[in-house]
């Protein structure tokens, strides 16, 4: 993950990642069951997904179901794992036919054999698409994505295979889900919270965060490129000067 020192002025982010938060709040407000917020923010994913293609976004990184979300009543999980299926099911050959490339990072041994099956079945299917590389967090936490990287490297060293002291920011990096992809240049998240909630955390370390109040649902092709359009004022130092503090320095 190249880290240079750039301004983001009138620059599109080659890989985003949002919190789609605000489902249940939608529906809520509508008097409606939660789920039906979740399917509502299902159109929400297929405008982002079209709209980073479109634009031409290298990666686009969506937070599906966190590690914590099991904690939620379990005919709510039911039915997410459920609209997670179907729309599995019925999204992928339209996504391949838009040469999207569609991975999952998590541990999707806690889903049934079904999901996992068509889990593998869509990356297979889009494993060779050259479009937008579209990554759905499901069953992840960012906690757990740097303990199974600590866990592969100290697998290594129990083999003999790698010493302790050749182990390096970029070795673990290299361990890490989403390691073939560019860093998170912006880090979205919906429904008016200001957190990172174990997103992504080592991968977001110099990423732009940019809030919003709308929820999920609500969040369509405008709401998208106001998100950009802060994006492209931000300038990005990665902890070093800008080019005007360096002439002054």
């Amino acid at each position: 993950m190249d880290r240079t020192l750039t301004s983001a002025a009138g620059a599109l982010p080659r890989h985003i990642a949002i919190i789609m938060d605000g489902n249940g709040r939608w529906a809520q407000r509508r008097h409606l069951p939660r789920i039906a917020g979740h399917r509502a923010g299902t159109q929400s994913v297929k405008s982002a997904v079209r709209n980073c293609a479109e634009k031409g976004v290298d990666a686009l990184t969506l937070f599906a179901f966190s590690s914590e979300n099991w904690s939620r009543p379990a005919q709510e999980v039911t039915q997410l794992m459920e609209l997670f299926l179907s729309a599995l099911q019925n999204e992928i050959q339209e996504l391949h036919q838009s040469h999207v490339r569609l991975e999952f990072i998590g541990a999707r041994d806690a889903f049934s054999e079904k999901l996992q099956q068509q889990m593998r079945e869509a990356e297979q299917l889009t494993a060779a698409n050259p479009g937008l590389h579209l990554n759905i967090a499901a069953n992840y936490g960012g906690q757990w994505d740097i303990l199974q990287a600590a866990q592969q490297l100290a697998l290594r060293v129990e083999q003999g295979t790698l010493r302790a002291s050749q182990i390096d920011r970029a070795l673990l990096e290299s361990c890490l889900c989403l390691s073939a992809l560019p860093a998170v240049d912006l880090f979205i998240r919906t429904g008016g919270e200001q957190r990172i909630s174990n997103f992504l955390l080592w991968q977001i370390a110099y990423t732009e965060l940019y809030f919003t109040e709308t929820l999920w649902p609500d969040f369509d092709a405008s709401a998208l490129q106001a998100a950009l359009d802060a994006y492209a004022t931000r300038q990005r130092r990665f902890g070093g000067l800008t080019v005007a503090h360096q002439a002054q320095a």
